[in-house]
């Protein structure tokens, strides 16, 4: 086997295992969302609010890619769950601020992180202290190969010709 296609394996071997470690390390939260049963659009809205410090509803129907009227009935919903609130702007009272609620800020700055890190930290309990510095060391020397200046100015393979 030349070394060209055994590197070319060994790359999809490695990212069939960082999809399946993605995945565990996003299941708890996914769990989690779950659990407030909100549809794909009411997440898109919630992720968008929490990224700022509020928005009007017009500038949130263009982040979420959504029609005003349609936002506007989501953002009714996510209210009544106490999940966003409304604020007048101070300096233009016919423009209404739209910002996740305290509870959602503190939850993102509290539990969220606790339920992406947890898989982490559960795993590395079940490691031996070797296998834990093999990891750590392996993880540093990828991502240092895959963001280094030479690793992004040398182009991708493109189709035999």
């Amino acid at each position: 086997m030349s070394k060209t296609k055994s590197i070319a394996l060994l790359a999809q071997e490695i990212d069939q295992h960082l999809r399946a470690v993605r995945q565990a390390l996003r299941e708890p939260v996914e769990a989690e969302f779950a659990e407030g049963r909100l549809t794909g659009p009411q997440r898109s809205v919630m992720h968008a609010l929490v990224r700022s410090e509020g928005l009007s509803l017009k500038e949130l129907s263009r982040q979420v890619g959504l029609a005003h009227s349609t936002v506007s009935g989501i953002v009714d919903r996510l209210e009544k769950q106490g999940l966003v609130e409304r604020h007048s702007d101070g300096g233009d009272r016919r423009v209404t601020n739209i910002s996740a609620s305290r509870a959602v800020r503190n939850y993102v700055r509290k539990i969220l992180p606790a339920l992406e890190i947890h898989p982490i930290e559960k795993a590395l309990g079940r490691a031996k202290p070797s296998e834990r510095i093999a990891i750590l060391k392996g993880l540093r020397i990828l991502r240092r190969l895959t963001t280094s200046a030479e690793a992004s100015t040398t182009a991708a393979p493109g189709p035999a010709r």
